[in-house]
C-alpha cells in the first residue's frame, strides 16, 4: 500500500474546497493533502509532502485506467476508474458551503459496471503528521477520536471496519447499480449531536454549488469559465477572502529554492479575481473582494500589508518542517511577505473599487475605502516596493503604473474637484515612471537601475494607466512578444540573458493571459485567441492551473490550483467572447 499513495505530477490531483479548506485528491483516490479546520491551519493529510495522514478509496483491482471529471459549475468531483471486470465511480466534495470550524468531506463509491470492489482507508495526523488517532466505535457504522487538538467522527463505515496501526481500512464491495456513503467530519469545536445525513449533505451541496454560478453565455468559452469561476468560489471564504492557492511546498523548480505557502489572501489576487467577475457578471465574487479588501484598507491604509490570513490575521513568518517534502523541495508554512510594502496593491484596490461601482456595487464604507487608498498612495507613491513579484526594494515601474491606473479607474466614477486632484496624483505618478523608467528604445523598463522589459509591464496600457496606443505602452508589447515569449507562453522577465528562458524558470500563465489581453487591445483578434488556446492548455485533466507551465515537460509547476491565472482565464474568456469570439470558433469574427 505504500507504494499506492506516493507523490503523483501535480497536473493529476483535483481540487475539492469549500471556501474554508481545500483537499488534494490522486488518481488512486488518496486525499493526499488537507489543511483543518482553515486554509492557514496544519494539515491533517499531508501524504503529499512526505508526511503523515491519508484518506484513500482505491480499487483493489491494481489494473485499472484511472479519469475523471467535475460535475458542472461546481467542486464535485468523480473519481472513475476501469478494470478488467468493473467501472467504479467515486463522487466526493466538501460539503458546501463550508463551516470554518468543521469540516465534512463527502464520498459515495458508486458500482457503475459490476460490483465495486474497492479498499478503504483512513489516517488522520494532525500536525502535519505529528499526531496520530485515537479511534473508538461509539454505535454502528461511526467511528470517532482525536488528533492533536481536532475532534472527528467518521460514519457510515460497515461493521468489520477495524483500526490497524493508528489507521481505520477495511475492503468494501458495492452491488452493480448501488452506491455507498461515508461522512467523515473534522472539527476543533465538539461535534453536533448526530452526524450528518449523506443524502442531505449532497442535496444541500449540490443546491449551494448551483444557486450562484453566472451563465457565461457571453464567454469565449464558457466551460472553461464556469469551472474557474468554481475554482475561485471554492478558494473564497465567507469572510470575503480568497486564498491564492490551496497548498504549500510545490516547487516552482526544484531544488531551486523556490517553494512557497500560498494558504494565505493576497490584496493583488483578490483584486484581480474581482476584476474578473466584475467583467463576467460574477456579483457573489465581486462582493467578496471588496468586503475583504475594505476591511484591510480601513484597518491598516498605508500600512496595507501584501497578504492576509483569511480572518485577516498577520501571515505567519516563514519556517520549515522536517518533513521530506514533494520531490524537489523542502516544507515551508508561512511566507516572508509579511515583511514586505506591496505599492501596486493601492492601486490594484483602486481598479476593484471602480469595476464595483460601475457594477452598482459599493456602498459608502467601500467609497471611504476609496479615500483611504488614494491618502495611502500620496503617502506612499514615491517609496521603494517590493514589486510584484516579491523581490527586492526598488521603485519598480509596474508599481507606479497600477497606481496610475488605479486612480485614473476611480476617477472617472467621480466628477469635479475631487476627480481632478485624483487624476493630478495620477499624472504625477506617470511623470516619475516618464522620468526614470523608459528605456532608451522607448518601451517601459522594470526600474530606474534595471534595463529590462518585464510582462508586468503590459499592465500599464491594459489598465488604462495610458492609452492603448501610448508609444511606451506599444513598444513595451511588441518587446515582450519578441524577449519574453517561447512557444506561445510567455515568460515574467529574462533572469540570465545567456541561458534559454525556460532554464531558469516555467512560463508564467497569468501573463500569457495578459498577452492576450493587450493583444486584443491592439486590435489583433486572431492573435489574441491563439495566445488565450495556448494558455488555457496550460494544466492537468482536472482543469487547474498552477503558477507556472513547464514549457519543455509539459508540467505544471508550483502551488495548485493559482487563483489568479484562473480569475485571468475567466477575464480574458468573456473579454474575446464580447469582442466576437463564440463558442464556434473565431472564423467568422476574424472574417
Amino acid at each position: 500500500m505504500t507504494q499506492a499513495f506516493t507523490a503523483h505530477t501535480l497536473r493529476q490531483y483535483a481540487l475539492l474546497a469549500d471556501g474554508e479548506r481545500g483537499a488534494l485528491v490522486g488518481p488512486r483516490g488518496d486525499v493526499a493533502f488537507m489543511c483543518a479546520p482553515r486554509w492557514h491551519d496544519d494539515a491533517v493529510f499531508a501524504a503529499l509532502l512526505g508526511g503523515g495522514g491519508r484518506y484513500a478509496v482505491t480499487p483493489r483491482d491494481p489494473r485499472f485506467v484511472w479519469g475523471g471529471h467535475y460535475e458542472q459549475g461546481s467542486l464535485i468531483w468523480r473519481s472513475r476508474w476501469v478494470t478488467t471486470d468493473t467501472v467504479i465511480e467515486c463522487r466526493e466534495a466538501l460539503a458546501w458551503p463550508g463551516d470554518p470550524d468543521r469540516v465534512v468531506l463527502l464520498r459515495r463509491v458508486e458500482a457503475c459496471d459490476g460490483d465495486a470492489e474497492v479498499d478503504v482507508v483512513l489516517e488522520l495526523a494532525a500536525g502535519f503528521g505529528a499526531h496520530r488517532m485515537t479511534s473508538k466505535r461509539t454505535t454502528e457504522g461511526v467511528w470517532e477520536g482525536r488528533t492533536g487538538d481536532l475532534r472527528y467522527r467518521w460514519s457510515g463505515t460497515p461493521s468489520y471496519a477495524r483500526p490497524d496501526g493508528g489507521t481505520i481500512g477495511f475492503a468494501l464491495t458495492v452491488p452493480q447499480g448501488e452506491h455507498y456513503d461515508l461522512v467523515l467530519e473534522i472539527s476543533r469545536v465538539p461535534l453536533p449531536d448526530l452526524p450528518p445525513v449523506a443524502e442531505d449533505a449532497w442535496r444541500r451541496t449540490c443546491e449551494g454549488w448551483h444557486g450562484e454560478m453566472p451563465a457565461f453565455d457571453g464567454s469565449a468559452a464558457p466551460g472553461d469559465s464556469r469551472h474557474s469561476y468554481a475554482v475561485l468560489r471554492g478558494l473564497t471564504s465567507r469572510t470575503g477572502a480568497m486564498v491564492a492557492a490551496a497548498t504549500t511546498s510545490l516547487p516552482e523548480r526544484a531544488e531551486a529554492g523556490r517553494n512557497y505557502d500560498y494558504r494565505y489572501a493576497w490584496i493583488r489576487d483578490q483584486c484581480y479575481a474581482g476584476l474578473a467577475a466584475a467583467v463576467a457578471g460574477g456579483v457573489d465574487l465581486l462582493d467578496s473582494a471588496v468586503r475583504f479588501v475594505t476591511d484591510r484598507i480601513m484597518a491598516d491604509g498605508a500600512e496595507i500589508k501584501p497578504a492576509y490570513t483569511v480572518t485577516g490575521g498577520p501571515v505567519p513568518s516563514e519556517r520549515q518542517l522536517s518533513l521530506p517534502g514533494y520531490p524537489g523541495a523542502p516544507v515551508r508554512t508561512g511566507n516572508r511577505v509579511n515583511e514586505q510594502f506591496q505599492l501596486d496593491v493601492l492601486g490594484e484596490a483602486l481598479q476593484l473599487y471602480a469595476a464595483a461601482d460601475a457594477a452598482g456595487r459599493l456602498d459608502a464604507t467601500g467609497w471611504r475605502a476609496v479615500e483611504e487608498t488614494v491618502t495611502a498612495i500620496e503617502k506612499r507613491g514615491g517609496d521603494p516596493d517590493a514589486g510584484i513579484w516579491e523581490l527586492e526594494d526598488r521603485r519598480w515601474a509596474h508599481s507606479r503604473l497600477a497606481c496610475v491606473a488605479g486612480l485614473r479607474a476611480i476617477a472617472d466614477r467621480r466628477t469635479g474637484a475631487t476627480a481632478r486632484s485624483w487624476q493630478h496624483l495620477a499624472d504625477r505618478l506617470l511623470r516619475s515612471v516618464e522620468a526614470d523608467c523608459v528605456h532608451i528604445s522607448g518601451r517601459w523598463q522594470r526600474a530606474p537601475d534595471d534595463e529590462r522589459v518585464d510582462a508586468s509591464l503590459l499592465l500599464g496600457g491594459l489598465r488604462g494607466a495610458v492609452p492603448a496606443d501610448d508609444p511606451h505602452h506599444v513598444r513595451t508589447w511588441e518587446a515582450v512578444r519578441a524577449t519574453l515569449a517561447d512557444d506561445g507562453y510567455v515568460y515574467r522577465f529574462r533572469q540570465d540573458p545567456s541561458r534559454p528562458l525556460h532554464v531558469e524558470e516555467g512560463a508564467f500563465v497569468l501573463c500569457g493571459f495578459h498577452m492576450a489581453l493587450a493583444t486584443l487591445q491592439q486590435g489583433r483578434l486572431t492573435d489574441a485567441v491563439r495566445w488565450f488556446e495556448r494558455n488555457r492548455s496550460a494544466l492537468g485533466p482536472p482543469g487547474l492551473f498552477a503558477e507556472e507551465f513547464d514549457v519543455v515537460q509539459r508540467q505544471l509547476r508550483g502551488n495548485l490550483p493559482q487563483a489568479f491565472v484562473h480569475a485571468l482565464l475567466l477575464e480574458t474568456a468573456q473579454r474575446l467572447g464580447d469582442a466576437g469570439i463564440g463558442t464556434a470558433g473565431f472564423g467568422a469574427a476574424a472574417r
